[in-house]
Parts: structure tokens; C-alpha cells; sequence
């Protein structure tokens, strides 16, 4: 007997404010908050959710149940999981693979990170770090060049920096052509109430702006973040049942990949940056949703770099192999375009809170798949695509498309009580009351009850 997975939807978003950590609000704070709006949106109680996996790189070791304990102590099974850059959409793939698994009808996928300022560093020194064989390989490689400037800056900086440099050395592209991937990512993000940052940098200004590494600005580069994000997922059978025709989202398609003999063999700089991983994820994404790059209209994608952009282009098959920078030429990256890339305004501008960044890209793209996503809605979206990459061995690709069956109805909006495309609220003791489990919330630990 052939196994055939069940189709799996999203039906409820929801996010906090990308901010500059600065330890405001505590981790139980920002993941409350995203769970409850995204319950909210969902229309559901913590009640109906069956199963959840929950992502941070930064925390102790069940810090999802101190998160999630806030709506209801429900006995379900909560999932911690950590998988650098791409742990929020890894916690988005173990939802969706219970339900298409069939194991349950409906499983929350949480994120979230409260991060030090200033670029990101290991907490352990008494272990081998994950990226040894890559920094070793990439030193190599930057010995061999003699470049006349040696290159310095933050580890994960460095990585991505020497990719864009040999993606100029290979096939022409110019340091402006990450100049231009940064101020279009900025201005993008002067729309979005969620981004960290809302400054529009000119091309020029990117380029002028403090250097980070060699190739890099800080325009360029992902800022440390807190914050949070949320989906729901359900099955077809749940969608029905509980009348969510008009919040169903398709998860099409999603690829997941680790790293391939490529990462070292070629001794190429653009695979140190795990290009390799994203080729293939996105192909089984493609496969999984019977389309091709051509049939994608938005994407959010991992540019924690701008370099991680550009090569990512290629290795999305948005264009050719090579030609990455004639896409940015063309304009075809942004509104008016063949794509637009980081509508929110992508990790350089909107944020990158490592746990919630592959659910923020979700968020984003839900809402384009739905028609609600304010002013960062992009035309006729009938194929939406998240990227989201961690260095070491890991990359998800996901296609999101409204339901064969979705129909019109009520609107984030409408369930939330404002635009939260265009608005970024708090929530509210009146919003985690409608969302809180009703029959497991009787007994709510006191730290625990209060916003």
C-alpha cells in the first residue's frame, strides 16, 4: 500500500512587533502574544489544538511549556526544538506533518527568541562549534585568494560576505547589486508595522554605511531581534468541521534539505553558504505543489545577508545560474516585477528573532495567499514562498496557495477586531479570555497569569 499524506491548511496567523532586544518583554510575553492573535485568527480555542512543536535557539529546555502552559495546562504534547536560523519553520513542518500524518486535526506551530544585542556569538566554548568545517574550509580558500584586505567581522557575516564576493568573481555581479537587494528590502519594510527597522536608505547610502566585513555594510546585515510568530495548521476534515473555508491556506508543497557533499567538494565559497540545501528543498517543494519557480508571484526569503539573497535567486531557480544580478536590474525582485522578494522587508530590515523568523515568513505569506496583507499585498498571489536557511545543515522550502475550497468570509479583521496587517497591537486580558483553554483553565499557575 502506497502511502498518501493528508493535505494540511493554515488557518490562523499570528505575530508580535519584531524589536531590538533590549529586554523589554520576556520570552512567555512575546509567545503569548503570537499564539493568541493567531488563535484569534484561527477563530479557535487552545482547546482544539491537539499537538505543538515549538522553536528557539536561545533558552532552556522547555521554555515552549512556560510559554504555552499561559493558555491552558491541556496535557498535550509540546515539542522543543532548536535548528539555528530555520528552527521557526522547522517547528512549521513538525505541525504539518502531524496533521498530514494524520496523527492529529489540529497542531500549533510556535517561535519565538529574546536575543543579546549585537552580532550573534556561540554560548559554549567548551565544545566543537557546528560551523568548524566551514570556517576551516573558508579560511583556506581566503589564504589562497592573497586578497590585499584580509576579512574580519562577525563568523556568520564572513560566510555569506565571501559567497557574494565569489558570486562577482564568477559571473560579473557588482558590490551596487547588493546595494540595490538592501535599499529595496528597506524600502519595503517602511510599509510593514511589524519591522524593526522603517528607514529607506538610498543605494548609495547602503553603500557608504559602516562597514561590518569587507564586502559588507550594516544596511546589509540582520539585526539581533525579539519576538514572536505563530500558525495554526489543520486538516481538511478540521477546516470543515469548524467552517474555516475562508481562513484555509494550502501548504502546497514543502521541501526540507541538509547539506551535500557539495558543501565542501567544490570548494566554492557559494556553497559554504549552503546554497546546495536550497536547490534541493526547493525542488521538492516545486514537485510536492505541481508548479515551478515561473508560477510564484511573492516570496519571503533567508536574506540575513544581503549576498545570501542574491545567490539565493539562483538557487530558487528565479533565474539562471549566474544571472542573479541581472535580476535585480530588472527590477523583477520587487513591486512591478516578475517577483517580489521580502515584501515584509526581508531579515535585513524587518528582523531575524532566530526562533520566529521562518514563522514570520508564514505570517507574511499566509496573508498574501489570503488577500490580507495590507500594504504589502502584491497582486493576483496564487502562489506564495517561504526560504528559510540555517547554516549547518538545514533548509526549508515551503509553497502556501488559498484552498481549492476557499471561499470569502470573515477577515483577520473581522476576528481580531483590527487590520493587523497594517496595525501592530498588544493583546489584551479580553483576548487571551476568548482563546484560553475553557475546560483546562481553571487552574492557572498565578506567574503565569498575568500579560
Amino acid at each position: 500500500m502506497v502511502y498518501s499524506p493528508r493535505k494540511a491548511y493554515v488557518v490562523g496567523v499570528g505575530s508580535t512587533k519584531f524589536d531590538k532586544p533590549r529586554g523589554l518583554r520576556d520570552y512567555p510575553e512575546l509567545g503569548l502574544e503570537a499564539s493568541v492573535k493567531a488563535l484569534l485568527d484561527a477563530g479557535l480555542t487552545y482547546d482544539q489544538v491537539e499537538t505543538a512543536a515549538v522553536g528557539y535557539v536561545y533558552g532552556d529546555s522547555t521554555c515552549g511549556q512556560r510559554v504555552l502552559y499561559q493558555l491552558g495546562m491541556t496535557s498535550i504534547p509540546i515539542v522543543n526544538m532548536n535548528n539555528n536560523c530555520s528552527t521557526g519553520s522547522s517547528a512549521f513542518v513538525s505541525a504539518v506533518n502531524s496533521v498530514a500524518s494524520g496523527q492529529v486535526d489540529c497542531a500549533l506551530a510556535l517561535g519565538f527568541e529574546k536575543m543579546s544585542p549585537g552580532s550573534l556569538k556561540s554560548h559554549w566554548d567548551d565544545r566543537t562549534p557546528p560551523l568548524l568545517g566551514t570556517h576551516m574550509q573558508l579560511t583556506e580558500i581566503e589564504e589562497s585568494k592573497q586578497y590585499f584586505v584580509k576579512q574580519k567581522g562577525p563568523g556568520a557575516a564572513i560566510i555569506f560576505a565571501a559567497a557574494g564576493l565569489e558570486h562577482q568573481e564568477r559571473y560579473g555581479s557588482k558590490p551596487e547589486h547588493l546595494f540595490k537587494i538592501s535599499f529595496k528590502n528597506h524600502k519595503h519594510s517602511a510599509k510593514n508595522p511589524y519591522s524593526q527597522f522603517r528607514f529607506t536608505p538610498s543605494p548609495e547610502e547602503v553603500g557608504a554605511a559602516r562597514k561590518i566585513t569587507r564586502e559588507l555594510t550594516l544596511p546589509m546585515c540582520s539585526p539581533t531581534s525579539d519576538g514572536a510568530a505563530c500558525a495554526i495548521v489543520v486538516s481538511e476534515d478540521f477546516v470543515k468541521k469548524y467552517g474555516l473555508e475562508d481562513r484555509a491556506v494550502e501548504v502546497a508543497g514543502v521541501g526540507v534539505a541538509t547539506d551535500s557533499p557539495k558543501l565542501y567538494e567544490t570548494r566554492s565559497r557559494i556553497e559554504l553558504a549552503g546554497t546546495d540545501m536550497g536547490r534541493k528543498a526547493a525542488a521538492q517543494a516545486y514537485k510536492q505543489a505541481g508548479i515551478t519557480a515561473n508560477d510564484v508571484q511573492v516570496l519571503e526569503c533567508h536574506d540575513c545577508f544581503a549576498p545570501n539573497e542574491l545567490i539565493t535567486y539562483e538557487a530558487l531557480g528565479l533565474c539562471p545560474e549566474g544571472k542573479a544580478h541581472e535580476l535585480v536590474d530588472a527590477g523583477d525582485n520587487t513591486y512591478g516585477g516578475k517577483y517580489v522578494v521580502n515584501p515584509s522587508g526581508g531579515l535585513e530590515s524587518k528582523g531575524h528573532p532566530l526562533g520566529a523568523t521562518g514563522l514570520g515568513m508564514v505570517f507574511y505569506m499566509t496573508l498574501q495567499a489570503r488577500g490580507e496583507a495590507g500594504p504589502l499585498q502584491v497582486p493576483n498571489v496564487r502562489n506564495a514562498l517561504t526560504h528559510n536557511v540555517g547554516l549547518g545543515g538545514s533548509c526549508i522550502v515551503t509553497v502556501l496557495r488559498k484552498a481549492d475550497f476557499y471561499k470569502k468570509g470573515s477577515t483577520s479583521k473581522d476576528r481580531l477586531g483590527y487590520d493587523f496587517a497594517a496595525e501592530v497591537r498588544e493583546i489584551t486580558q479580553k483576548d487571551l479570555d476568548k482563546v484560553r483553554s475553557k475546560e483546562y483553565s481553571n487552574y492557572i499557575p498565578p506567574a503565569l497569569a498575568k500579560l
